[in-house]
């Protein structure tokens, strides 16, 4: 029984030294990335913290094998959290796909803030300069003084086109 305990000890000490490190090495690529690539340093810090948070819920539940956590015990408990949360996440599906999308966005898209773009959208396109893109929408101005906020979960949708000047 001991021995079983030194051996969860140990894994749980190594599986924390992981995540340390792969936390570490995740905020240093993307600032190295939003450098490369000079975006804004609070882009990659938003998508340095979606990344880790998903490092942070695998490493709790190998953590959970670890220890041998029995899940008979905690099916109430589950029960109830995944009731919840199916609840919260039908109601803000729309928040979720759009923090999801700025990762998408922050890797793959090929425009900075000042380009010139047209989002085409049927009756809904828009044309303007980037002129901000955060966690949820990309802040296009699209007149002088006159922003749109355009979801980011739309913007990896639609196409868009970058107008040269």
């Amino acid at each position: 029984m001991q021995e079983k305990l030194i051996i969860q000890s140990v894994l749980s000490v190594g599986l924390l030294i992981v995540y340390s490190i792969a936390k570490f090495l995740t905020r240093r690529y993307t600032e190295k990335f939003a450098t490369s690539r000079k975006f804004k340093k609070g882009r990659a810090a938003d998508t340095a913290k979606i990344i880790n948070s998903t490092f942070l819920i695998v490493s709790l539940i190998i953590l959970g094998f670890i220890w041998n956590i029995t899940f008979e015990g905690l099916a109430i408990y589950f029960a109830s959290f995944f009731t919840v949360a199916g609840i919260a996440l039908f109601a803000s599906w729309s928040i979720l796909s759009n923090i999801t999308a700025s990762a998408v966005l922050f890797f793959s898209f090929p425009h900075r803030i000042g380009s010139k773009i047209r989002i085409i959208d049927g009756d809904n396109t828009v044309e303007g300069s980037i002129v901000d893109m955060t966690l949820f929408s990309l802040h296009i101005e699209v007149e002088k003084k006159k922003i749109v906020f355009y979801p980011n979960n739309l913007a990896v949708q639609k196409p868009i086109m970058e107008i040269m000047d």
